[in-house]
């Protein structure tokens, strides 16, 4: 049966509906005397009556005028009050028209024909007047119901419609954001001398609370920094952008150690107005002369130092977040990058990558994935890298992945000359 929405342009005589019109009747009977008798109580008890003589006369009105009731005899000329029913039904119409069969019949069979063919009621002749007003009254109770539940739709969709709007808005704008946040990474990539450093930073969603960076100091240092700011969304993405200058500018001051900086980070956050918020991170400082690497680890997971010869040490003691506690303390370590050494520094996002039964990636899958990376370098081993993290957690990624790869890359291979002599 089709219930398509109606419009609110005719309502209960009864109902305190303003300036809305009447409800429109079809009587369709082929006794002239009948249904004019039934015409006239109908107008005076408010409606609107449109006549019809047979039934193809009766579908005609049924397709131009849609009325809001039907009241048809079963025995019509051309079609007849059953067909006539069913066409209606068939028939794409504003809103529901409720139908009622006037019949002779009170045959129980008969009865349960008509309710299948889409007749919401009958009524057995010959009918009173009261009889007739009290079924057009409670017809009139599923009109409205109708009509109510149609301008509830209507409003539903107009909400839905403003709020596809708000969120094409909101989603443009959150692609804007993505783009400067990508535009805070720089360089992705870029060489110190034997040094090379290469950054990785994929949002969960739009944008993300992970940021990493490196700045160069003087002509023999880099400063390098990777973030997780708790929490996700736009508030943690906002906040990057004002971590990240304070990083860069307390990085300027040469005198600070990165313990000093950290130090000086976690008294800003607990100074500022989000002092809910805190954020883990690794902060360095590679000295490419002396080799040497001064960090500290505050809350983030262990960066992994992996040798030449494909050892795999994991540095660090853990360490506070930055914003949780008053004078808290920082360490320092220190660990000398030697040709072909490199060192990786993951989010969390990596290492709490949650497997199809729910299993963490953890360090152990961290080494596995780097172990078998091991011939890689550069983007190549970090895109590897996120490829093994999305097939380990189904393509499901519930975190933003970041990470730092320091690299000191192995010497050139002295090529020989004619002779056997280097060239």
């Amino acid at each position: 049966m089709r219930q398509p929405n109606r419009s609110l342009t005719s309502s209960s005589p009864g109902r305190a509906t303003g300036h809305r019109t009447r409800r429109l009747v079809l009587l369709a009977d082929g006794n002239r005397a009948h249904r004019r008798m039934l015409s006239i109580q109908l107008e005076r008890a408010g409606y609107r009556v449109a006549e019809a003589a047979d039934g193809a006369t009766a579908l005609k009105i049924c397709r131009e005028q849609h009325p809001d009731l039907i009241l048809s005899d079963s025995l019509l000329m051309n079609l007849s009050g059953l067909e006539l029913c069913r066409a209606h039904r068939d028939m794409a119409r504003q809103g529901y028209g409720y139908f009622i069969l006037l019949t002779s019949s009170t045959e129980r069979a008969d009865i349960a024909v008509a309710l299948g063919a889409g007749a919401d009621d009958f009524l057995v002749k010959p009918i009173s007047s009261a009889e007739l007003l009290a079924r057009i009254r409670a017809a009139e109770r599923v009109l409205d119901m109708h009509d109510d539940l149609a301008a509830a739709n209507r409003e539903l969709q107009s909400a839905l419609e403003r709020l596809n709007e708000a969120q094409e808005q909101m989603t443009a704008e959150l692609r804007e954001a993505r783009k400067l946040q990508q535009a805070m990474i720089r360089e992705r990539q870029r060489s110190f001398g034997p040094f090379r450093v290469s950054l990785l930073m994929r949002p969960a969603g739009m944008i993300g609370g992970d940021f990493v960076g490196f700045h160069q100091l003087d002509d023999h240092a880099v400063g390098l920094h990777a973030v997780d700011v708790s929490g996700h969304g736009v508030a943690s993405a906002l906040l990057t952008a004002r971590l990240a200058a304070q990083i860069d500018g307390l990085a300027q001051d040469r005198h600070l150690s990165p313990a000093g900086l950290v130090s000086a980070l976690n008294d800003m956050m607990l100074d500022g107005p989000l002092t809910d918020v805190y954020l883990t991170m690794v902060y360095a400082r590679l000295d490419f002369e002396t080799h040497r690497l001064r960090l500290v680890q505050a809350g983030h997971p262990h960066p992994f130092l992996q040798r030449a010869d494909g050892r795999i040490e994991r540095v660090g003691r853990g360490g506070l977040p930055v914003g949780v506690l008053e004078g808290a303390r920082f360490d320092e370590i220190e660990v000398t990058l030697a040709p072909g050494d490199r060192l990786l520094i993951v989010s969390d996002g990596i290492t709490d990558a949650s497997g199809c039964r729910g299993e963490l990636l953890g360090e152990d899958g961290l080494r596995a994935i780097m172990q078998l990376n091991a011939p890689l370098t550069g983007h190549a081993l970090l895109e590897s890298m996120c490829w093994s993290v999305a097939a380990f957690a189904s393509g499901e990624r519930a975190d933003d992945l970041s990470a730092v790869l320091i690299e000191h890359l192995p010497p050139a291979p002295v090529l020989a000359g004619p002779g056997g002599t280097p060239g």
